[in-house]
């Protein structure tokens, strides 16, 4: 097959995929985990049963492939974070800031404790949090080198302080109560 062909079926295959994901989110998020059939998948993602099961065996297939397309979407905006322009102390607050800010997003997608429990069971999960405590540890470090942060605490203990200090940024209810957020965990990390 000449290879813009392939090309294009792939483009159509990704797109495909895409659509399953989003449908599925959307339909998880107003129905509930339990009330989600693959029917109603293929029906609101506009494709054929048969079509949606060539790509996904289930429900939970297709979330843990959404949530692994999150992860993924949500380290790529971190990175960019931190190579924010500006001295250490202002690409950590950066970092910081868009942290809790997912945070703040991904509650807002109103998934309960069920859907939080089956999506954090996957290996995806544990790369990513390892991933995103090692990113953070090294700009606390590089910070600390900057005189911008203390010194007095280990960069990994700072970095695990943070993560758990923004998570608190899921409740909050605007983007200006999520930069205070980040301001008093700043606060906290301060060099004296």
């Amino acid at each position: 097959m000449p290879k813009l062909w392939n090309e294009t079926i792939e483009a159509h295959r990704r797109t495909v995929h895409d659509a399953i994901l989003d449908a599925t989110v959307e339909l998880v998020g107003e129905r509930g985990l339990l009330a989600v059939t693959m029917s109603q998948i293929a029906e609101r993602t506009g494709i054929g049963r048969a079509t949606l099961y060539k790509y996904f065996p289930d429900v939970e297939t297709i979330l843990v492939a959404w949530h692994s397309r999150e992860i993924a979407g949500h380290l790529e905006r971190l990175s960019r974070a931190r190579e924010h322009e500006g001295d250490a102390g202002r690409r950590l607050e950066a970092m910081l800031e868009t942290y809790a800010l997912i945070h703040q997003q991904m509650a807002r997608h109103g998934f309960g404790p069920d859907l939080v429990a089956l999506l954090h069971r996957s290996q995806d999960v544990g790369r990513a949090r390892h991933q995103l405590h090692t990113m953070l540890r090294d700009a606390l470090t590089e910070a600390v080198r900057a005189g911008v942060v203390r010194d007095d605490v280990a960069a990994e203990e700072l970095a695990a302080f943070c993560l758990h200090a923004l998570q608190a940024a899921a409740v909050l209810p605007s983007k200006a109560a999520v930069q205070r957020l980040v301001a008093v965990t700043l606060g906290g990390l301060r060099a004296r």
